[in-house]
């Protein structure tokens, strides 16, 4: 069922995709290979940098809506394709895709950027990520942020989602799960933008382009039973819990007390679903920013509440 802001569940779906002033799509080069990024260069003094990892069936377009609010607060903001994400190429191997490889892979794209440690942040699917990417060289990053993504398990009915689609596309072939994902997400409704065919044909891009094997792993990591609460608890480092009122894919009642017992900063965005970053990109760019401001804040001001 599409999620209140609009949007299914388990994709976020840009509205448009013209890039913002200052965003530019390039190859990020790093020592684990080449990523497709867009990079938005800050407007006047830059206040730091922040990396945008992705969700499951997503991509970096997903943060088109925030790359503009939040160069015009002085960050240079910076969406990757993961691995075998739309754009980025990616190994056909299982091994490829396991948590400890895509955490190596978001280290090596902090370093590449060059400025030093950068803020990180992941949306759901990539949450798992940067969790692990964040336990794993913690000197690499100034804050984590996880966006409409949890430590525990998703929702029963997203996990009934996922194995369905996992084991749809080990037997059929991709053309026929994307127009049953098409169908099941919108009910016959057509996407919510002023230029659907765009849109449309953006979407079956990125769908076709990623890829299975990483489409594979990534639904098995979201399966995992693995609770990663005490993870989160031993990280030193300011730490950052957002997700809309309206999520469906993590219980919400499990982020709050996630957020509670890690004492990180906690943000719900009213009205939002699972795509903050699409549906309300001015107010989660203002609670991002002033959550990164505490983390620049005297050594004598606490970072989490």
């Amino acid at each position: 069922m599409p999620s209140p802001d609009g949007y299914s569940p388990d994709m976020s779906k840009p509205r448009s995709l013209v890039l913002p002033p200052g965003t530019r799509a390039r190859r990020l080069v790093t020592a684990r290979g080449d990523f497709a990024v867009l990079d938005t260069e800050p407007r006047g003094p830059r206040r730091g940098t922040v990396l945008l990892l992705p969700g499951y069936t997503g991509s970096k377009e997903d943060f088109l809506a925030v790359l503009g609010p939040l160069g015009e607060a002085g960050y240079r903001a910076v969406a990757v394709d993961g691995r075998g994400q739309y754009e980025s190429p990616g190994p056909r191997g299982r091994a490829a895709y396991r948590r400890k490889a895509l955490a190596l892979d978001a280290v090596a794209q902090a370093a590449a950027l060059g400025d030093g440690p950068v803020h990180l942040l992941g949306h759901s699917f990539g949450g798992l990520v940067a969790r692990a990417a964040a336990s794993l060289a913690p000197a690499a990053f100034t804050s984590l942020t996880l966006l409409s993504s949890g430590p525990g398990r998703v929702a029963r009915p997203q996990r009934i989602r996922v194995r369905v689609l996992r084991v749809a596309l080990a037997f059929l072939p991709k053309d026929r799960v994307w127009q049953a994902m098409c169908w099941l997400d919108s009910r016959g409704e057509e996407p919510d933008t002023d230029d659907a065919p765009e849109l449309a044909g953006f979407l079956r891009r990125r769908w076709t382009r990623t890829r299975i094997a990483q489409l594979a792993g990534a639904g098995r990591l979201l399966l995992s039973r693995q609770d990663g609460t005490a993870e989160l608890a031993a990280l030193r480092m300011p730490l950052h819990i957002a997700y809309g009122a309206d999520e469906m894919v993590w219980p919400t009642a499990a982020l709050a007390a996630a957020a509670a017992r890690t004492g990180a900063h906690h943000t719900v965005v009213a009205g939002a679903g699972h795509s903050p970053n699409v549906s309300h990109p001015r107010e989660l760019t203002d609670r991002l920013t002033g959550f990164w401001e505490r983390t620049t804040a005297p050594a004598d001001v606490p970072t989490r509440p």
